[in-house]
């Protein structure tokens, strides 16, 4: 990860690109919000404090009435959820198990050295453990070829104890990234990449194999929370392959009617502001302010984004493209950062790694 400066440094300058204020006005925006308030952990057998909501079943959850019209927004726990999920995953694993004599695996290549990819990768096996998902993982240097790297890939598409392939991004600028994500089998596409699967989630009446982790981990989210989509006007901040286009075709999907802000739209406020639920995944410290909201909308920040902050032990902090303090008091429900769409990124690939499992050995 780079220095916290250099990242606030970039936030200010894309800001300024991607939005009509000026860079010097954006820096200040980006620190005057202050962060989500501390939150206590939460119990595994319990809801949120802050919460008030009813079970729908045993895996959703319903916001009930509010009784404080001043009240703040209530808080879309991803690491409840998560918890929930991987819990889910575990005993269907073990099911399979008992029924087949398999469990499902996942394979990581990770090229390179950046401490950010070899966290990210050490987290997803730990993960994978947890549930009992077996673990693959080939570790290359940064001056690997792309043909080395499709060696690997040809090998776990032909091993069918492996279930899932994700290749770690970013891989170095030498090798062309759609290339080799393109060599991995749609069947093991986990990380739901794949041209063809992209293709088929944009297209009515044809479905992927899989789906992105982080798009459905959003769409997870709203369907645990009971947050309505069909009907609804939704509008998603940024158009990365990775999460703007898939979660913007996800609420298409649901029956929303989508909007998609990006760094060519004029008005990008005005047209936010029409949404009921906002997904924002644009990388950018504090954009998104509480004169951008709809009272009563659902916002699902997707950023993860350091600043300075010298009363921190690390020096800096993290924050969402959302700021928070604003958000929470117009919203009606809101993704804190960090512990809300972050954890549940490793929660769809755990699903998507059985799912694919499920499809090999045709365990229902």
């Amino acid at each position: 990860m780079a220095p916290p400066s250099l990242l606030s440094d970039l936030s200010s300058s894309v800001t300024a690109r991607l939005f009509p204020f000026r860079a010097s006005e954006a820096a200040t925006r980006i620190f005057r919000c202050h962060p989500p308030p501390s939150r206590q952990p939460i119990p595994s057998n319990s809801v949120p404090t802050r919460l008030t909501l009813s079970r729908r079943s045993s895996s959703s959850f319903v916001f009930g009435a509010a009784t404080d019209s001043g009240a703040s927004a209530k808080v879309i726990d991803g690491k409840l959820v998560s918890k929930q999920v991987k819990d889910e995953v575990a005993e269907e694993i073990a099911t399979m198990k008992a029924a087949t004599g398999h469990v499902p695996g996942l394979a990581v290549i990770l090229v390179g050295s950046r401490k950010d990819s070899q966290t990210y990768v050490r987290n997803k096996k730990k993960a994978c453990e947890a549930v009992g998902i077996k673990s693959f993982e080939v570790n290359l240097p940064e001056d690997a070829t792309e043909e080395e790297v499709i060696e690997h890939i040809s090998e776990f598409n032909n091993d069918s104890s492996v279930h899932g392939i994700l290749v770690q991004l970013p891989l170095p600028r030498h090798m062309n990234e759609e290339t080799i994500l393109g060599a991995v089998n749609i069947e093991k596409d986990v990380d739901g990449f794949h041209p063809l699967n992209i293709g088929r989630l944009a297209m009515q009446r044809r479905y992927p194999l899989f789906v992105p982790c982080t798009p459905k981990g959003c769409m997870e989210l709203l369907h645990r929370y009971g947050v309505e989509i069909k009907g609804k006007r939704a509008v998603v901040i940024g158009r990365s392959n990775i999460v703007g286009m898939p979660a913007a075709l996800l609420l298409q999907k649901a029956n929303a009617t989508v909007s998609i802000v990006h760094s060519n739209t004029k008005n990008p406020e005005e047209i936010t502001r029409q949404a009921d639920i906002v997904i924002s995944a644009v990388g950018v410290a504090n954009l998104v302010r509480g004169s951008w909201i709809k009272p009563g909308a659902t916002v699902i920040d997707v950023g993860i984004n350091p600043v300075d902050d010298a009363e921190s032990p690390r020096g800096y902090r993290l924050v969402g493209d959302v700021c928070y303090e604003e958000v929470s008091k117009i919203a009606s429900a809101i993704t804190p950062v960090p512990g809300g769409v972050g954890p549940m990124t490793i929660a769809m690939l755990l699903s998507n790694t059985l799912e694919s499992a499920k499809r090999a050995y045709n365990f229902k």
